[in-house]
């Protein structure tokens, strides 16, 4: 993996002057960073301002959480975007306490830091607090940066701390006409996407999830996207041996929330915070869920029953916070065993509830011609054909 170290870390006097200057939390630290960035305006290209990440200054990435004068980052793909003109760009980014921890470098958060669509950083965030250099130009240049977190909320989180730029006043990049939302396990974070040894097993450093079908039919469609995804979880059953149900690994628990982490940051436990769900709504909602449960399942009737008596428990939790959104239930990359389940859970919730606005897909399962990423999850190669059938499939439902 490519690893660049554009980075310095900065001493104790440096961070307790940022917390000074900035010193602050909830709507006051958004409002000040307003103010910020409004005095931003009367400098010239050649001033160097600091601004926070808020929804004033940048566009949000996913479900995120802007506290203590940092945007938290835990669920892949989460992060910030914004545009300026100017000559120099760089991002500070804060890390938990899986950052200093050397026996955790399995666990430690990925960050990748794109320049007009192009990565620039690609790292492990192995400090308290890093500062990456991410543009700099001897000429004033229109720039775009895009900071994503590229591995899942469960092992470690970042933040988005300073952002430094010499040039104009950053703005937000503006919304795409469509916004996505994928829930699912680790195939839809991307789980070994770096890694084409299905002997090897999990690490962060080769998860990404740009490599993996949620972002990529994003990227098709030209839509927005938003992730709640963690390797190993299902509906009712996480991964397991298929003797004991794994009921502490399931998704619908965490969905109204912002993920959860294993791994504290500061004061920001994701498991604690709920997400607004009155901040913009997805137009589509895709499942992906029953990879994990099928371990547990097995051909156990009374078990694949649950799973779908579950999976319609949570459809009414989606919709109910959802009420406008396509939901799409999908199934099979790893396995279609459960998917006459996933089509019974649609088809007894609609049933129930009389809301047609609920669909179903089928996956075509991974081929061993396309090869495997670690512990045998797809590669990118059975990725770019689940976006491309599922990109298909929102087009349709986009189109009705």
């Amino acid at each position: 993996m490519k690893r660049s170290r554009l980075k310095t870390i900065f001493g104790t006097a440096l961070c307790l002057l940022c917390l000074t200057a900035f010193s602050s939390c909830g709507d006051s630290a958004q409002a000040e960073a307003a103010q910020i960035t409004t005095a931003a305006e009367v400098h010239d290209m050649n001033t160097e301002t600091v601004y926070k990440a808020t929804a004033e200054n940048v566009k949000l990435l996913g479900r995120t959480y802007f506290n203590e004068d940092k945007l938290y980052c835990a669920l892949s793909g989460t992060g910030a975007e914004f545009s300026f003109t100017g000559t120099k760009c760089t991002v500070d980014i804060s890390g938990d306490s899986t950052a200093m921890n050397a026996s955790a470098a399995d666990n430690q958060a990925r960050v990748g830091i794109y320049v007009n669509g192009e990565r620039v950083i690609d790292d492990m965030v192995d400090n308290l607090r890093e500062s990456y250099d991410v543009f700099s130009s001897d000429t004033p240049q229109d720039v775009t940066v895009s900071i994503v977190k590229l591995s899942e909320s469960p092992m470690s989180t970042l933040a988005i701390d300073n952002i430094k730029v010499t040039g104009s006043v950053i703005k937000p990049t503006p919304d795409k006409d469509v916004l996505i939302e994928f829930v699912g396990d680790s195939i839809t974070c991307g789980y070994g996407s770096d890694d084409p040894v299905k002997e090897n097993h999990f690490s962060t450093k080769t998860e990404d999830v740009t490599k993996a079908y949620a972002y990529k039919t994003a990227k098709n469609l030209d839509a927005d996207y938003s992730l709640v995804s963690f390797s190993g979880y299902g509906i009712i059953s996480g991964y397991s041996d298929g003797n004991k149900k794994v009921s502490n690994q399931t998704v619908p628990p965490y969905y109204t929330k912002l993920g959860f982490s294993w791994s504290p940051n500061g004061s920001f436990v994701p498991a604690n915070v709920d997400w607004d769900f009155t901040k913009r709504q997805p137009d589509v909602i895709v499942i992906n869920l029953g990879t994990n449960d099928d371990s547990y399942t097995k051909t156990e009737k009374d078990r694949q029953e649950e799973y779908a008596a579950e999976y319609v428990n949570f459809l009414k939790t989606i919709r109910e916070k959802n009420p406008d959104a396509k939901i799409l239930c999908t199934l099979g990359v790893m396995g279609d065993r459960l998917f006459e389940y996933v089509q019974k859970a649609a088809d007894d919730y609609s049933a129930e509830t009389g809301d047609k606005n609920v669909y179903t897909m089928k996956f075509d399962v991974q081929s061993p011609a396309d090869g495997y990423s670690a512990d045998w999850h797809p590669s990118v190669t059975t990725h770019d054909k689940a976006a491309a059938k599922l990109s298909e499939e929102i087009k349709k439902l986009l189109a009705e």
